[in-house]
């Protein structure tokens, strides 16, 4: 069976309520999550409480829950059961979200002031560790909500193993970029496992809790690999094509080997080589360094290759869904892939 990509299709928030809107089922789940990400902490006047909520709210798209809902429907289980772990998912994503921007010294996320620019450095790392404990806590929830408890104990088993994933890719990427090797193959493993990790926890747990037959949480796996990297080198281009919700110089600032980067270091020529070497050298101003590198992408074609790549990684993550039965979720799960890869933010 061929799986087809549209071309230039919609993409950002508008897409993803689109394909809600056209389930009331799946939009109240998703009403109620966000309720209980925003209620998460009331009552509670505790400094780190404030932390949190700062980090948490406004919600983002909530990708990461919607996958994990969308993954117990598509493999026939009871939505309400999952509940508390697609909250949990989001507290989880915040928290890696809150950590990077540590690391990267970047002082905006969503059009506002990062967690460490607000609160300071050590308050953020606590608010970030609480927020990785509260997505422990959704998965013990969700035994109360209703889900066996071997199911429960499935699902923590796979998220432990993406968490310390995704801790490994992020040690990874430290220790590439400072290699200076334009290698994709080091990159696509890095990506793997700090991008797609989440990805993985979403769908996997999700199914797991939803009572899927081990080839459909198989299936959703795959699925998630592959959509977490062609969403990661989408995002890699965000920087250069559209509005990454922080600062666009910070790939550059960090000397982050992103994939156009290495295409365009690959297919330049000695003088494109060098330049792009010393736009992430960190000696120049970053916007300037900025300006040079998009010069030597465009020049070499690294974007559009970078964007060949992502449907590369699509169309793996859209067949990967093949042995699924047929239910809407599954039409939206093929959704909010080619969401993914068409946003422009």
């Amino acid at each position: 069976m061929s799986v087809q990509v549209t071309e230039g299709a919609p993409s950002d928030e508008a897409r993803l309520a689109g394909l809600l809107a056209h389930s009331q089922e799946l939009t109240a789940l998703v009403g109620e999550v966000r309720s209980r990400i925003a209620g998460r902490w009331d009552g509670d006047q505790s400094l780190l409480a404030r932390t949190c909520t700062h980090a948490l709210t406004p919600a983002g798209k909530l990708f990461r829950p919607i996958l994990l809902l969308e993954s117990a429907l598509a493999v026939g289980g009871d939505p309400r059961w999952v509940l508390p772990a697609a909250a949990g998912a989001e507290s989880g994503h915040v928290a890696s979200l809150v950590h990077d921007d540590i690391i990267d010294d970047d002082d905006i996320r969503r059009g506002r002031p990062a967690v460490h620019a607000a609160f300071g450095v050590g308050d953020a790392i606590v608010a970030g560790d609480a927020l990785i404990f509260d997505l422990f806590a959704g998965l013990a929830e969700c035994h109360a909500a209703g889900a066996p408890a071997d199911r429960v104990v499935a699902a923590l088993a796979v998220v432990s193993r993406c968490g310390i994933d995704l801790c490994r890719g992020q040690s990874l990427e430290a220790e590439f970029c400072a290699s200076g090797r334009f290698d994709h193959d080091t990159y696509l493993h890095m990506v793997r496992l700090k991008t797609a990790a989440l990805f993985r926890a979403a769908c996997e747990g999700g199914a797991l809790l939803g009572g899927g037959e081990p080839r459909h949480v198989l299936a959703l796996g795959h699925y998630a690999q592959h959509l977490g990297v062609a969403f990661q080198i989408r995002d890699d281009l965000l920087p250069y094509t559209g509005s990454a919700g922080k600062p666009d110089t910070s790939d550059v600032r960090n000397g982050r080997l992103t994939l156009p980067v290495i295409i365009a270091h690959q297919a330049g020529s000695p003088a494109d080589r060098a330049a792009i070497e010393a736009a992430l050298s960190g000696t120049d101003d970053p916007a300037t360094a900025r300006a040079d590198l998009l010069d030597v992408l465009h020049r070499t074609g690294a974007i559009t290759a970078t964007t060949r790549w992502a449907r590369r990684y699509l169309r793996l993550a859209l067949t990967a869904l093949q042995p699924l039965p047929i239910t809407a979720s599954l039409e939206r799960l093929r959704g909010y892939a080619k969401a993914a890869v068409d946003r422009n933010h």
